[in-house]
């Protein structure tokens, strides 16, 4: 999948927002009017990036996705690929590399670690992106509260830390977001890691469950705090805590905003078609 110009970034983000606030009438004429586009262009632009049209993705961001995807695209992950439980994980193009730390760095709490870090556009809207030598090790939305508060939030993950303002991290979040390869240094307990490994094996344009996630990972009675640990995943998007869901079909809580949870699965769901869904737009 190709990289695009920043601009372009900002740019989806601004479309997905106008999309969710102009309601099922917005015309694609309407939405290029508000971001200063030609119809033309915002179409190529858009379906350039997200392999759908801005309609299409408008006629599943009404739809009852939650309930929908439940019903549809439910994994329990008993037949998840061992390999995305073993250290390689696949998110729609995007290829993650993944390393734990070990259980000294944990208790070091980052000391003699360099964080990088900034504030980046993303398709959903600005992020905190932070990396350490061995990958991206946060990212967090930031358009639900002030990004001081995102920032303070997976900084605390690493209390010891050297952390250092630099936008050269512009080129990973860039491979980040359109399919490039990309590291991850998950910063956590034994268990949270567990429960994030667990993540990874979620197809994209699937969902799961508090519950299946905590029989996947052997510990059946412990559904309260896996929903804890995927609370506390400190890498938005790229650990796709996003497609867990409650077993009702409610949405479920997301620590980024559920704005933000509710344009990812939108996005998968759009891309991925799933059948029941695809009555919506018949």
């Amino acid at each position: 999948m190709e990289t695009h110009e920043p601009y372009h970034y900002g740019l989806i983000a601004r479309a997905i927002s106008a999309l969710d606030a102009g309601g099922a009438d917005m015309s694609l004429d309407d939405l290029a009017a508000k971001l200063g586009l030609s119809p033309a262009h915002l179409q190529r632009v858009f379906t350039r990036w997200a392999g759908i049209s801005p309609k299409k993705y408008q006629q599943f961001l009404r739809a009852n996705l939650a309930r929908d995807l439940l019903a549809s695209r439910h994994t329990t992950l008993d037949t998840a690929a061992e390999t995305g439980l073993s250290g390689t994980g696949r998110l729609h193009d995007l290829i993650l590399q993944w390393e734990g730390m070990t259980p000294g760095a944990y208790a070091a709490k980052g000391a003699g670690v360099t964080i990088r870090h900034g504030l980046f556009d993303t398709p959903f809207g600005p992020a905190i992106v932070m990396a350490t030598d061995q990958g991206i090790c946060g990212i967090g939305f930031t358009s639900h509260q002030d990004p001081a508060l995102t920032y303070r939030d997976l900084a605390s993950r690493w209390p010891s830390a050297d952390f250092q303002q630099d936008g050269r991290l512009d080129s990973q979040v860039q491979a980040a977001f359109s399919g490039g390869p990309a590291r991850l240094h998950m910063i956590g307990a034994p268990f949270q890691i567990k429960v994030w490994e667990a993540l990874l094996a979620i197809p994209e344009g699937q969902v799961t469950t508090y519950g299946d996630i905590a029989r996947r990972i052997g510990n059946p009675a412990a559904v309260r705090a896996v929903g804890t640990a995927v609370g506390r995943n400190p890498i938005a998007y790229l650990i796709p805590c996003h497609r867990v869901l409650r077993r009702d079909g409610g949405m479920g809580g997301y620590h980024w905003g559920l704005d933000s949870k509710r344009h990812l699965l939108t996005f998968e769901a759009a891309r991925t078609e799933p059948p029941v869904i695809s009555r919506v737009i018949g």
